[in-house]
């Protein structure tokens, strides 16, 4: 036995047969265990599984393999791929171990992909000098040096057109964007759909831009999607009559502001006068790609907004609508749905007032009191109401003819909300005026409390649960 043990090839022999299989074993193990919990270290693992450990094995069988100088060229051949497989398990373990788990922020986190790729080729390059002199004795050092001096005229040569790519690449260093950031450069305006290290492809809404790295390191840009405050904001200047008093267009800029589907909810909005008649209005969005829509939709709204509450927008000189001439034909219609004469009727109506709202536009919110039962002289409405995880659900539609604010009266808080559908048009008959006209009318009032009622079952069915009436 211990002649068998004396044996050269006994030794290598046995790291062969017995260790070789137990450290693929545990190897094995260790990467599946490794890539279950989505480590960066799997992948040098089976690399150390896969690829070093069979070329050792393989270089200590052909080591015994000297017994003659054409078969010396074996053993060389076995180190110069074992040690390239080296070169490649210690790049691959230390690009797990410094970018594998990089931080958000970090400058590991921001290198940009090329700079690794850059200073993995010159590892792999000196490496491999090394290894050819160690393994084949091979002199390098001319060869370095010939590199060296060529690179120095290569780069003095060209360095009018690598300099533009070098700004780039230190641009994609610095990651003043990412892909999904919206950029305002002088060339531009749209959301960063790729970036490479030559170009960044913006999307402008007509067409895709193609932006050099270069261009954008020496000039000054914007990136729209960082902002120092809760949100991005929206703004338009609004300019209304001197003679308009600033208090009630803040306010109706406000409600607007904030009525407006896109605005982020736990954000306010922001309304500001500058003098001669001019607001500026900031809503918060989600993102830029919100701008245009809350925009349009804020300045379309506004017009309605301004003409309801008899403000001029943008110094306009009547187009209120003349209420008394709008509402000559309606008496008819509203004493046929209230089941009144028409000469009670045109004296309820003579201190309403016509409202407009366009399409979208909340006419009457979730639990509020309304002080006029308005009738719809134009236009569609939706009927709202929220259910009990804060959602808002459609439980019918009133037309021209139908009323709401059927809770006037009794001073309750509506459980049905009402939408425009489209372009709608309400003449808001005020508390005092129906009042009048339920005292001496025993019927009306039956009517708007079978209304109410009919509602209040609506809001239930919808919300799956008992409500007070509204």
């Amino acid at each position: 036995m211990n002649s068998l043990m004396s044996q050269p090839w006994f030794w290598p022999t046995a790291i062969v047969v017995v260790v070789l299989p137990v450290a693929l074993l545990l190897l094995n193990e260790l990467q599946q265990y490794l890539s279950r919990r989505h480590s960066s270290y799997a992948r040098p693992v089976a690399l150390l599984r896969n690829a070093v450990l069979p070329a050792l094995a393989l270089l200590i069988l052909v080591d015994q393999l000297n017994d003659s100088d054409a078969e010396a060229t074996w053993p060389r051949l076995a180190a110069t791929m074992f040690g390239f497989l080296v070169i490649l398990f210690a790049l691959s373990g230390a690009n797990a171990a410094l970018f594998g788990h990089a931080r958000a922020g970090s400058w590991r986190e921001r290198l940009p992909s090329i700079f690794i790729d850059l200073g993995r080729l010159i590892v792999i390059a000196i490496g491999l000098g090394v290894l050819f002199s160690w393994v084949w004795g091979t002199d390098i050092g001319g060869l370095f040096a010939a590199v060296g001096v060529t690179s120095i005229v290569i780069g003095l040569a060209v360095q009018t057109a690598v300099g533009p790519v070098i700004a780039g690449l230190f641009l994609l260093f610095e990651q003043p964007f990412r892909i999904g950031d919206w950029l305002d450069t002088p060339s531009g305006k749209g959301r960063v759909l790729e970036v490479n290290w030559r170009s960044i492809h913006i999307d402008t809404g007509n067409g895709i831009q193609i932006v050099p790295n270069a261009t954008l390191a020496g000039a000054s840009f914007t990136n729209l999607s960082r902002v120092h405050g809760a949100a991005f904001y929206t703004t338009a200047t609004l300019t209304f009559a001197a003679d308009d008093r600033p208090g009630t267009v803040v306010e109706t800029l406000k409600a607007v502001a904030d009525a407006l589907p896109t605005k982020l909810g736990d954000v306010d909005s922001r309304v500001s006068a500058l003098g001669a008649g001019e607001y500026r209005v900031s809503v918060p969005v989600g993102s830029p790609a919100e701008e245009g829509s809350t925009k349009n939709a804020l300045l379309q709204r506004t017009w309605y907004a301004a003409r309801r509450a008899g403000l001029h927008l943008d110094e306009a000189d009547g187009g209120f609508g003349d209420d008394t001439a709008h509402t000559a034909t309606q008496p008819r219609r509203i004493a046929s749905a209230l089941g009144l004469d028409e000469d009670t009727v045109a004296e309820m109506i003579a201190d309403s007032r016509r409202l407009i709202y366009c399409q979208g536009e909340i006419v009457q919110e979730v639990g509020s009191v309304p002080d006029a039962l308005a009738f719809i002289l134009a236009g569609e409405l939706e009927l709202t109401v929220i259910t009990d995880i804060g959602e808002q659900v459609a439980v019918g539609r009133l037309e021209v003819g139908d009323y709401i604010g059927t809770t006037a009266l009794t001073r309750q808080p509506v459980l049905t909300g009402a939408v425009a559908l489209s372009d709608t048009t309400l003449l808001a008959i005020p508390r005092r005026a129906i009042s009048s006209v339920v005292q001496g009318n025993p019927q009306l009032a039956r009517m708007l409390g079978e209304a109410i009622e009919l509602r209040r079952r609506a809001a239930e069915e919808a919300r799956g649960a008992q409500v007070q009436p509204g």
